[in-house]
């Protein structure tokens, strides 16, 4: 009989080792979807709808293709209304869907910071981001992007515009997807807006992309084409 209760002891212990450990192991975590391969073209699109007391409703839409542009892997819309308290400040809260083969939630703060001297226009992007995707637990991320804006000086009614930014994307608790780190990416941009019309404009840009993988830091090339329009209510 003593032996016999031993035996089952024995078993309850190595059966424990075994199950403790298995159950303790992290859920490995997919990737990010927005992550991109390669070579990546972007096409944005941006309606701007003026309403009184300097406010407005913003609509955006945005496709994402990468490897060489052949694979459309993200497009998503996104809308808000926009208030300026103050000339240098402007806020806008986001709802973002992203409905691709990984659905996705998102609600956006946006305040961007500005003061203009001379042709140069000093900003600051500051985006938070609540994302909900599905099957996956909600997390939390914030973005600065600190850019300089130079106006050309071309004997034109409206000159194009250089635009350089440096974007930094951070997850500060736990992340939905897999990351080397709470720094998960890193995006500088380089372009140039043209101003068509008054209510109508194109910018171009080239991006460097780094993303922080589990395995080191992946770059990627990304050329982009922005379309703005700006209507009356």
């Amino acid at each position: 009989m003593r032996a016999a209760s031993w035996r089952l002891c024995l078993a309850i212990v190595c059966w424990c080792s075994f199950a403790i450990p298995a159950g303790a192991q992290p859920q490995k975590l997919p990737e990010d979807p927005e992550d991109e391969k390669r070579i990546g073209l972007w096409f944005d699109q941006g309606i701007s709808v003026n309403l009184p007391s300097n406010r407005s409703l913003e609509f955006e839409f945005h496709q994402r293709s990468d490897k060489g542009a052949s694979n459309l892997f993200e497009y998503f819309g996104q809308g808000g209304v926009a208030f300026r308290p103050r000339r240098w400040l402007t806020v806008i809260p986001i709802y973002t869907v992203r409905p691709q083969t990984s659905y996705e939630d998102r609600l956006l703060l946006n305040a961007t910071f500005s003061t203009t001297r001379g042709r140069w226009r000093l900003n600051l992007r500051t985006l938070t981001e609540a994302r909900f995707p599905e099957n996956l637990r909600a997390s939390a991320r914030v973005r600065f992007r600190p850019g300089i804006d130079y106006t050309l000086p071309f004997r034109m009614r409206r000159p194009p515009v250089l635009m350089v930014n440096n974007e930094f994307l951070m997850v500060p608790g736990p992340n939905s997807f897999e990351s080397g780190g709470a720094f998960t990416q890193n995006r500088s941009q380089a372009g140039v807006l043209i101003p068509i019309t008054a209510s109508f404009s194109i910018r171009t840009y080239c991006m460097l992309q780094f993303v922080n993988l589990p395995g080191g830091w992946d770059t990627n090339g990304i050329a982009g084409i922005s379309i703005a329009i700006k209507t009356a209510r």
